[in-house]
């Protein structure tokens, strides 16, 4: 049976927040769910990770280098001067507790530290230990999760009455037509946000104008989340814990869409103090592996990043880019000039160089069997995932 048309499945939410590609992600939960202990493991950092709330009060912040095995066999293959793999700039931030909307605990910070970041990694706890206290008494995840939902929800529509107050002012009663559309715009937020009580990016067909809007104010319902669910280290590597299914049932409700990845902090911070030889050995008996390169990648990918290759014996780099970039926007990238001037480019897949063995084996046989090659010139199209999976040589852009 053929595919319907526009495809099947959840439709992605549209490009909400800051432009550009240095975006950071901010490590979100309760206190003592495991927060610094995980940032410290993501960033190989020696942040604070003390047994009582709020050990956390400034933020942290650290970037990760995107781990990828085709940026890793560039590097083994052109033995090049310099490396600059993809990042991923993540932030610990303090710990929020209910009432945070209205100041409590860290609350204000808290919620200023969220509102700078662009994503969020939702983190829970779903482990027992009498040696770490819960702030709310007890282990009850979907409880916790609701909570953090709860206090952004909550804080968003505090900030959207003074907004609407102000444009009513000038736009309404003071006659400004300029205003009066922004006006007609927060009111439609308004009445999704508080009246149906549903966060920002779950709807997905804000317009143009609309996110332009959004864009002015950075609403914390409008921030991706990748839901990070920290196990005991015997629940990981046994994939057995009673909470994943209740969160998993949630999230597929409350947030759809979103991912969730198990995880165990106890498990990451022992990997760390192995050495190389041991931490294999480690891996290999238990039948598991490290959840943190899955975790990368989803929180790069939940900010709408992707990245493209440029190879050779000066350097091997990855070049990050927002999704739906066209070429002449990504040559830019790689150097102004190059998209001022930008007639077309020429790319490769990175498995067809890595099974030719060569640049120049690929273009041979691109050129010299015409009927499993065809020369593809990318003028405006977008660059999509192709792009993201291909070796663009320098010289090659032109």
């Amino acid at each position: 049976m053929p595919p319907k048309k526009g495809g099947d499945g959840i439709k992605p939410p549209p490009i909400i927040g800051r432009f550009g590609t240095s975006l950071k992600i901010g490590i979100v939960g309760l206190p003592n769910v495991g927060k610094s202990t995980f940032f410290n493991v993501l960033t190989n950092s020696q942040a604070s990770a003390e047994n009582f709330p709020f050990c956390t009060i400034d933020p942290n912040e650290s970037r990760v280098p995107v781990p990828d095995e085709r940026f890793d066999f560039l590097c083994q293959y052109h033995k090049p001067a310099s490396k600059i793999p993809a990042f991923l700039n993540v932030v610990d931030i303090a710990g929020l507790v209910k009432g945070a909307h209205n100041g409590q605990g860290l609350g204000n910070a808290f919620l200023s530290h969220i509102s700078a970041c662009d994503g969020i990694f939702h983190l829970t706890r779903a482990f027992e230990d009498d040696d770490i206290t819960h702030v709310e008494g007890s282990v009850d995840p979907i409880r916790d999760i609701e909570i953090i939902h709860e206090e952004l929800q909550l804080k968003d529509e505090e900030m959207i009455g003074p907004i609407i107050d102000k444009l009513e002012k000038v736009a309404v009663r003071g006659g400004d037509k300029k205003l009066k559309p922004e006006y007609d715009i927060m009111c439609k937020v308004k009445s999704w946000v508080i009246d149906q009580k549903k966060p920002v990016r779950f709807y997905h067909d804000w317009n143009d104008k609309e996110i332009e809007v959004l864009n002015k104010h950075l609403f914390l319902t409008s921030k991706p989340m990748v839901y990070l669910v920290n196990l005991s280290e015997k629940d990981y590597i046994r994939k057995k814990n009673k909470w994943l299914i209740k969160i998993k049932e949630w999230v597929d409700k409350y947030d759809p869409g979103a991912l969730v990845i198990p995880f165990s902090g106890a498990l990451e911070l022992k990997l760390q103090e192995l050495s190389a030889e041991e931490r294999q050995k480690y891996l290999e008996a238990n039948m598991t592996q490290s959840a943190l390169p899955k975790i990368i990648k989803a929180g790069f990918a939940a900010l709408q990043l992707e990245y493209f290759f440029t190879a050779g014996p000066d350097e091997v780099r990855a070049w990050t880019i927002r999704k739906g970039t066209k070429a002449p926007q990504a040559a830019g990238k790689i150097h102004t000039d190059f998209e001022k001037g930008f007639i077309m480019a020429e790319v490769m897949k990175y498995e067809d160089f890595k099974e030719e063995g060569s640049e120049n084996a690929v273009k041979n046989k691109r050129w010299g069997a015409h009927s499993l090659w065809r020369r593809t010139w990318r003028r405006t199209n977008e660059i999509g995932s192709s792009l993201n999976q291909a070796e663009m040589e320098r010289g090659d852009l032109i």
